[in-house]
């Protein structure tokens, strides 16, 4: 029995990761302008949309329907509280960089800061994920390429932080939001490529089994319910924001 996992990407889903990694960064990037507040207070309900949309739609979203892009030869489940940790770590790292920046969005300093904090959230979110994978096996690291897709989660952050506070129009902002999804899709089959999945038992086909876990079959569900969920956050903080705008 060759021990080595046969592993294989289907172009549908790598595609559909890429459009709901824009789709996130483009809801993320309209909420950002509006973070910081005339008087110079920060929104926090906005910050709250931002955060949510990049790090739960764009990141986190994005990292799961990239997972079932994998096409693997051996029986594959998901532990739900890692999956989970992993989605509040990635929405708390987009929200703290967002709001750190938004304080003064005109220093670089901040913004690099800022950018190695959430790209580090990143990185963290996706390798997280990764080690809630449950299999009869283990991954086998190649930490030079894990090192380099923390330097592109970095750079791809640092990037985002910037175009969040420097696209005025729907334009650049619907550009931005290309070359993000870009860049997060970058850093997680980057990442992918640094997991080598080593198979120790006899049956490859069985699912794993156990309290807490999720099988590849019903993660489609699980992400779906959760992006619909942070959708209809998002849709109703516009809508309220919307009534109070009309009000006053």
């Amino acid at each position: 029995m060759n021990p080595l996992v046969t592993t294989s990407y289907n172009p549908s889903f790598v595609l559909l990761s890429y459009a709901i990694s824009v789709i996130g960064s483009f809801v993320a990037l309209t909420a950002a302008r509006k973070i910081r507040r005339p008087d110079g207070q920060l929104s926090h309900i906005n910050l709250a949309a931002a955060g949510i949309a990049l790090g739960g739609i764009g990141v986190w979203s994005m990292h799961f329907i990239g997972m079932l892009a994998l096409d693997m030869d051996i029986g594959v489940g998901y532990s739900i509280v890692e999956t989970l940790v992993s989605l509040v770590a990635a929405v708390g790292a987009t929200a703290l960089a967002l709001g750190f920046v938004a304080r003064k969005p005109g220093s670089l300093g901040r913004i690099a800061g800022a950018g190695t904090l959430l790209g580090c959230g990143v990185a963290v979110m996706h390798y997280l994920g990764m080690y809630g994978m449950r299999f009869g096996g283990y991954i086998q690291w190649a930490y030079d390429i894990v090192g380099v897709s923390l330097v592109i989660a970095i750079v791809a952050a640092t990037a985002a932080l910037w175009l969040a506070f420097n696209t005025s129009t729907a334009a650049l902002r619907i550009a931005a939001a290309l070359v993000m999804g870009a860049a997060v899709c970058a850093m997680h089959y980057t990442g992918m490529s640094a997991a080598e999945f080593i198979c120790t038992t006899a049956n490859r086909s069985a699912l794993p089994r156990g309290a807490g876990i999720v099988s590849l079959f019903d993660l489609p569900a699980l992400v779906t319910v959760i992006s619909l969920g942070i959708a209809i956050v998002l849709s109703v903080d516009q809508v309220m924001q919307r009534m109070l705008t009309r009000s006053r």
